[in-house]
């Protein structure tokens, strides 16, 4: 889901020359009037809700104002001389090989305005709450160009409100997972990317360390990593996946840098894979560290070198100053590894048939430890697709009380496998519950599947008795950080069905108060960006960066973090111009270069707006790092 986000650009002084080189038609440009002149208009602006969006939607050479609001639509073009006139802006304007960008008020070529009349005319619905009406046409010759499209919005036919449209990327987003308890609480494996391969796991452990390097050594040996190994005692325990970020001081050549770090990786995976013999799936990434680099120099006497470009400071700290700041390197130079462990399992060899006919014979004689530990194999079959999710129900499972953790375990891995098996589920709990009525499990169970239901209106909540329910899960138990992210999640849901009720106050307590409370309890990499989606999906940019800001500042941030982060930041003028920001967006290029140019290209071809260059600072990294 792409979600459009809109901001007002700043004014810049008026180019007499540059508006008399083309037809401004009947414009005025009022100037140091605007405020006098433009009285209906900016009130219309200043009584637009957040919630109202508009944008510039191109179909062929056509293009057409599109609005979510139509009573605003009405309210913003009410005199005969109230329009807008659409700007189009070449990409070619910000080319690397110019030596600055032109600083005038209208970047591109002004199309022929559009009053009130004719929009009010032409104004149609194209889909539920999208109004759209026709302003202009593509000139022939720009077709092939890429393009963007600004917006002047006129009252009485002066120049009022300039702005240019910003795509913030969105993914999907979830509710904080709150995982399901199985033999112990088990949470999803969704990746902040993969909206289509959402697995579960039962994840007994990650782990996370950090080793360092000594300079130009690449090769670790089994002594070296046995001491981390011991650590983790893994005596039940087989590392199933390792992910590794190798990082090389910034010194020196950078393909000498990148063979470093490949072999530093390969080393530490052979000297793992040499305490076990199941084979350990890897991921390796790799970059010079900047990170550190510029964080550490900031108060120091090399603080000089932060107003360098990268290929300067390389060129700078060449030589004997390159062996003076060894002390600063030293630290630079390192892996961070992330362990995914699986608990060992017995059956590992055995067939899906022999697994369930090994758990009917368990369940018979009544031994319920050993059918505990064949329905876990059996589940794990199932997530690795060896078996498919109809084996839950060749699992045959007395209701009996001696049997209803089973029985409770295959209705909450059913869930996990498909959340529209939910309501069958939450039917099958309530049973057990009446069975089982004090378990914890069972009760934490029910409340995250009745949060999910309630969410797609699939049963009736009270919404003053959900929350009683979920605080009185304590009594069983449950821990506090899990009551609060339960809590967490209904105020996501309330802030949903108060938006579509079109009740803004209200849906503005409820997103304060998940901004208030999500500091309670530990966020994964999908929660944090299901949050930030959240807060600005519901035109709250500035908590989705306070949510990020710390996070993305360290050096192990998640990819997709990093760069929503620099979709919600990089038209704040303020933050680009701060030194931190730097750090921020070189890792991005070293993490991802490719990505990284990609958010300057137009909205059209996927890019937050390549008017983002008109900062020159953004174009000097920008042409620093993509220009090739």
């Amino acid at each position: 889901m792409n979600v459009k986000t809109f901001f007002l650009t700043s004014f810049l002084l008026f180019n007499i020359n540059f508006i008399i080189s083309q037809n401004t038609y009947d414009i005025i440009f009022p100037g140091k009037e605007t405020d006098q002149k433009c009285q209906e208009c900016l009130k219309a602006f200043s009584q637009k809700p957040k919630e109202v969006k508009f944008s510039i939607i191109r179909e062929n050479e056509n293009l057409y104002f599109e609005v979510n609001d139509k009573n605003w639509f009405n309210l913003l073009f009410n005199n005969a001389g109230d329009g807008l006139a659409i700007e189009i802006v070449l990409k070619s304007r910000y080319a690397c090989e110019l030596e600055s960008v032109a600083k005038t008020q209208l970047r591109g070529f002004l199309l022929k305005p559009v009053y009130s009349k004719e929009l009010k005319q032409g104004l149609s619905s194209n889909a539920e709450n999208r109004y759209r009406s026709y302003v202009g046409k593509v000139p022939k010759g720009f077709l092939n160009d890429e393009l963007e499209y600004n917006i002047m919005f006129l009252g009485n036919k002066n120049l009022c409100r300039y702005y240019v449209i910003y795509d913030l990327e969105s993914y999907s987003w979830d509710l904080l997972d709150m995982g399901m308890y199985l033999d112990n609480l088990t949470y999803d494996d969704k990746q902040i990317k993969s909206s289509a391969d959402e697995n579960y796991i039962i994840r007994n452990k990650t782990l996370k360390f950090k080793i360092p390097f000594e300079r130009n050594k690449s090769n670790y040996s089994q002594a070296d990593i046995k001491p981390i190994y011991d650590s983790l005692r893994l005596t039940d325990y087989n590392i199933k996946g390792i992910n590794i970020k190798v990082y090389s001081s910034i010194e020196g050549v950078a393909s000498r840098n990148v063979e470093l770090q490949e072999l530093r990786a390969k080393s530490i995976v052979a000297a793992l894979q040499s305490f076990q013999k199941p084979t350990i799936k890897t991921v390796v990434s790799s970059s010079e560290n900047w990170v550190d680099f510029l964080n550490d120099i900031k108060s120091t006497k090399y603080r000089t070198l932060l107003i360098l470009n990268k290929k300067q400071i390389k060129e700078r700290i060449a030589g004997e100053l390159s062996r003076e700041m060894e002390p600063i390197f030293k630290n630079h130079r390192k892996a961070i590894v992330e362990l995914e462990l699986e608990k060992k399992d017995k059956y590992k060899v055995e067939s899906v048939i022999g697994l369930l006919n090994k758990f009917s014979d368990a369940i018979n004689t009544e031994s319920v430890k050993e059918a505990n530990e064949l329905q876990n194999s059996i589940f794990e079959r199932i997530r690795m697709k060896e078996a498919s999710p109809d084996v839950l129900q060749q699992m045959s499972i007395p209701k009996k009380v001696k049997f209803a953790n089973l029985l409770s375990k295959n209705s909450a891995y059913k869930y996990m496998l498909d959340f529209r098996q939910g309501l069958i589920v939450y039917d099958e709990l309530l049973e057990l519950e009446k069975m089982i009525p004090n378990d914890e499990g069972i009760k934490y169970n029910l409340m995250a599947i009745k949060l999910k239901l309630w969410r797609y209106n699939a049963i009736n909540v009270d919404e003053t008795s959900l929350n009683k329910q979920i605080n009185a899960l304590k009594n069983y138990g449950i821990e506090s950080d899990l009551i609060s992210r339960m809590l967490t999640n209904l105020h996501i849901i309330k802030a949903e069905k108060l938006m579509q009720k079109r009740d803004y106050t209200n849906k503005d307590i409820a997103v304060e108060y998940v901004n208030n409370n999500y500091k309670n309890f530990t966020l994964s990499n999908y929660d944090y960006l299901s949050l930030a989606q959240f807060f600005s999906f519901y035109s709250n940019n500035k908590l989705a960066v306070n949510l990020l800001e710390n996070k993305v500042r360290t050096l192990d941030i998640d990819e997709d973090l990093l760069f929503y982060y620099l979709n919600l930041t990089l038209i704040d003028k303020q933050l680009t111009q701060d030194f931190n920001y730097r750090i921020v967006m070189l890792n991005a290029s070293n993490m991802n270069k490719e990505r990284f140019c990609k958010l300057f290209n137009s909205v059209e071809n996927g890019g937050i707006t390549f008017q983002l260059l008109e900062d020159d600072y953004l174009r000097k990294t920008y042409c620093e790092s993509c220009n090739n």
